[in-house]
């Protein structure tokens, strides 16, 4: 058989049974050509449709509606479409989706001939999306599960609420980086013998289920260290034996805290606070000053097995305020770029003296909402002398 014969042979062929549909309508959508191919997915024979339907016809109802109102158009504002999906109907009513290129044939008029189609078979490509969308759909619940088992498990290692000693107002806050990962952050305030309350505020290094773990241990140990002899540096040694037990651990976690006992002294109270690498306490007084309060040394507890460890008191008078803080706060990244830091809390909180408990909480959670990233949890106490008015005495 000559070449020319036989290409034109092979065109015809490859035309009629090419791995995808074509059909070519009249512009008023009526089907002038449609290969073997898409027949075969119809269902039909070309005499059932060439002449008789309209390309329109062969889409489902929505398809249809979309076809008319959105191709239509565009094929005439830009004579083509491309990667339309739609679904069109079998004549046996069976639906299968498809994707659609359409193309405008004009003649030397400009004026329009033909609108030549490419149908492409999309079941396959359908049912991979719909496996997606099915996996994503089991992964937001599965993710939505462990937020509710995270959340309740940060819930259990934090006070339910925090404790009010007499003569004083309190308040706390607990941010969670991440609602996917438990943090390390804990805080409790608790009554002691003798009119004298225990306090403390730490960060486990790392998060997850072995902070979690040490989150537990340090807190209930912090406690009962604090029954027997509540002396801060005594307390911390206490959770530091217990810390640096499993340093050759692979999953052992050091951490920092600061601890403190309330005693009262006439109409306010002392604060003697110890801290073992825990950024120091923060006091804003009742004349608006603020400033914070250091302890010299203070080592990070589980790393060593004896610890320089050491304590201050500090006074609190009428409508005083301290302030316990976790270094998420001061290491979350500002809009600008940089860490927040040290001074730049100083100074906000300055900015807000004399305050109370509960408004500078509030003003401190307020303010993680500015940040770029806060990509630490962040735990918050204060506790103020008085009864919410920073110029109350404390009751006797």
């Amino acid at each position: 058989m000559p070449l020319p014969v036989l290409l034109e042979d092979d065109l015809e062929d490859l035309y009629d049974n090419a791995p995808c549909g074509f059909v070519s309508t009249l512009p008023d959508g009526t089907i002038a050509k449609i290969n073997g191919t898409l027949l075969t997915w119809l269902g039909c024979s070309g005499g059932d449709l060439v002449g008789r339907l309209r390309f329109a016809d062969l889409l489902t109802p929505g398809s249809r509606l979309y076809h008319e109102t959105h191709c239509v158009p565009l094929l005439r504002l830009q004579n083509e479409v491309k990667g339309i999906a739609a679904e069109m109907r079998a004549c046996d009513g069976t639906v299968f989706a498809v994707l659609v290129t359409s193309v405008v044939k004009s003649g030397p008029d400009g004026l329009p001939l033909l609108i030549r189609t490419t149908v492409f078979d999309a079941r396959e490509r359908r049912a991979y999306e719909n496996e997606l969308l099915d996996a994503r759909r089991i992964a937001d619940r599965e993710r939505d599960r462990l937020r509710l088992l995270v959340g309740g498990l940060q819930r259990s290692l934090l006070p339910a609420s925090l404790a009010v000693p007499p003569g004083m107002t309190t308040a706390s806050l607990y941010h969670m980086a991440s609602p996917d990962e438990v943090g390390g952050d804990f805080y409790d305030l608790f009554p002691l013998s003798g009119d004298r309350w225990g306090f403390f505020l730490g960060d486990v290094r790392g998060k997850g289920v072995a902070a979690a773990a040490v989150t537990a241990a340090a807190r209930y140990t912090l406690r009962a260290a604090a029954v027997y002899n509540s002396e801060p540096v005594a307390v911390l040694r206490n959770l530091n034996a217990v810390v640096y037990q499993d340093y050759a651990a692979p999953e052992h976690r050091h951490c920092t805290v600061i601890f403190g006992i309330l005693e009262r002294r006439g109409s306010g109270y002392t604060a003697t606070v110890a801290s073992g690498g825990h950024p120091p306490a923060l006091v804003v007084r009742a004349d608006g000053s603020a400033a914070y309060h250091t302890t010299d040394g203070g080592t990070l507890i589980g790393i060593l097995p004896a610890p320089r460890l050491v304590s201050r008191t500090i006074s609190l008078e009428a409508g005083d305020t301290l302030i316990l803080y976790s270094d998420g706060l001061t290491e979350a990244r500002t809009r600008a770029g940089g860490r927040y830091g040290d001074e730049a809390l100083l100074e906000f909180v300055r900015d807000r003296g004399p305050t109370t408990a509960a408004l500078v909480v509030d003003a401190l959670a307020g303010l993680l909402t500015t940040f770029a990233e806060v990509d630490d949890d962040v735990a918050l106490i204060a506790l103020t002398c008085g009864d919410g008015d920073p110029v109350v005495a404390c009751a006797p």
